[in-house]
Formats: C-alpha cells, sequence, structure tokens
C-alpha cells in the first residue's frame, strides 16, 4: 500500500484547539501556516512574544487536560478565531486584539494548582512549536492503531496534535525517516527528530479528562515516550489530503 497523506491539522492557538484541513501550501524554513500562531502564556511565563520560546511558558494540555477538549476554528481573512469545548460557550474572538475574551473563557478549565494563563503572544515570522526549529510534523496511522491495541482502547489522532498523518505505514516506520528528505504532495520535507511526548496525550479530546496512560503504553511496548517525527520543510508547494508521501 502506497503511504497516503490521510488528515491535516493546525492549531491556531498552541495548546487550545485543532483545525482538520483539506489542503495546506507549505513555505520553506516555515511552519505549517497559522500553525501555533499564537501560544498563551502563563503567570510564571518569560515568553516576552519576542521569539520562540520553550512550552513550558504555555498553558498547554500537558497541565492542564481540559484544554484537550477545545476545537478550534480560524477566518484567516478577519484574523479571528472560533473555539468551542463542551463544557464552555462558543467563543469568536481576535488573538491579536481581545486577548482577555481568551483568558476569561479559559479559567474555569485551568487547574486551580497550575499557573494562570494571562495573556496571548505571537512569535514573528514563525509557529510556537515545540521544536525550537520551525518544524511539521508526522505521524503514523498504524502507529496509533498499535498504541490503540497496547492500551485496549481506541485513540484519537487529537491526542498527539499532529500536523500530517499518514496511513499506508508499518507501525512506526515513521521513525525510520529520521535525517531523510520525503516528497510530500508538492513539498519537500527532512525529517529531524523523533519526538517525545507528554501528559497531554493521556487526556481524551471529546471529554478533557485523563482516561489513558499512553505514556506508560509506549514504555511498555516499545522502550520509549516518543510518538511521530518533527521535519523541516525544505521545499515549499501545496500538500493536499491523499498526495502520496516517498522517499527521496
Amino acid at each position: 500500500m502506497t503511504a497516503r497523506l490521510a488528515r491535516i491539522y493546525r492549531h491556531p492557538i498552541k495548546g487550545h484547539g485543532a483545525e482538520a484541513l483539506e489542503a495546506v501550501d507549505l513555505q520553506a524554513g516555515r511552519t505549517l501556516p497559522w500553525d501555533r500562531t499564537w501560544a498563551v502564556a502563563h503567570e510564571a511565563s518569560r515568553a516576552d512574544g519576542t521569539g520562540w520560546a520553550p512550552c513550558a511558558n504555555f498553558s498547554r494540555g500537558a497541565k492542564a487536560p481540559q484544554l484537550m477538549a477545545i476545537a478550534a476554528q480560524l477566518d484567516e481573512a478577519a484574523g479571528q478565531v472560533t473555539l468551542t469545548h463542551p463544557d464552555r460557550p462558543e467563543l469568536s474572538f481576535s488573538p491579536d486584539s481581545e486577548a482577555a475574551a481568551l483568558i476569561d473563557w479559559v479559567a474555569p478549565l485551568m487547574p486551580a494548582d497550575r499557573a494562570a494563563s494571562t495573556r496571548i503572544v505571537r512569535a514573528p515570522g514563525r509557529g510556537m512549536t515545540d521544536s525550537a526549529f520551525p518544524s511539521v510534523s508526522l505521524l503514523g496511522l498504524a502507529s496509533l492503531e498499535a498504541l490503540s491495541g497496547q492500551l485496549g482502547q481506541a485513540l484519537s489522532p487529537l491526542r498527539f496534535r499532529g500536523n500530517f498523518w499518514i496511513e499506508g505505514l508499518a507501525p512506526f516506520a515513521e521513525f525510520d525517516w529520521v535525517g531523510q528528505k520525503l516528497r510530500l504532495g508538492r513539498a519537500v520535507i527532512e525529517v529531524r527528530e523523533r519526538i517525545t511526548r507528554c501528559m497531554a496525550t493521556a487526556a481524551n479530546p471529546e471529554t478533557g479528562e485523563r482516561d489513558a496512560d499512553t505514556l506508560g503504553a509506549l514504555q511498555a511496548g516499545w522502550g520509549h515516550k516518543q510518538f511521530g517525527v518533527y521535519a523541516e520543510v525544505i521545499e515549499g508547494g501545496r500538500v493536499a489530503l491523499g498526495d502520496a508521501l516517498e522517499a527521496l
């Protein structure tokens, strides 16, 4: 079976919802357009919006599992994001000018023993990915199925906040791509490193409740806590659902 692109996701606000896409235009040296364009800094954060900052500076599902149940939709032309959550009313706002609306909306979802969200930051020229370099992430649906089998429960791809989900691979075959260049649609990417996972993946994206020991299952089944890979866009181009993935 040919490896093909089965799902595309972007996350306009880091840690605050995913949005499914049918196609995207990649640019060399950049993150997926509008992916992690904004991030929500908490009261202990040192992020100042002048550049990239590590994930510990931001409110995210690893520390606040209810955030994992947020869904997002971006109106690119208006610069407006709409968020939904099973326990909150729908919110439409501009992250650049109406940050207070998000801070108020998300407050009931934040654990009392964690640093509260305080402001929205935007890294000039790139998305606030977990990797220090501008990256896109690739994950295998067969790997997800294998991990689901290890746990004995079906896992949603949304637990892993990835950009590109590939079908037609053997479980964890994506790890073999590290150091290789791949053609995906009309773009060329170079796989740089594996992704080490955190507690965000333990939370159910429908409920926001932690209900799966994903990290324990990865360790027990494969001796590590890694899932998916980070890649750098080498040559830009359009990428759409159904496009083939091939090694160069």
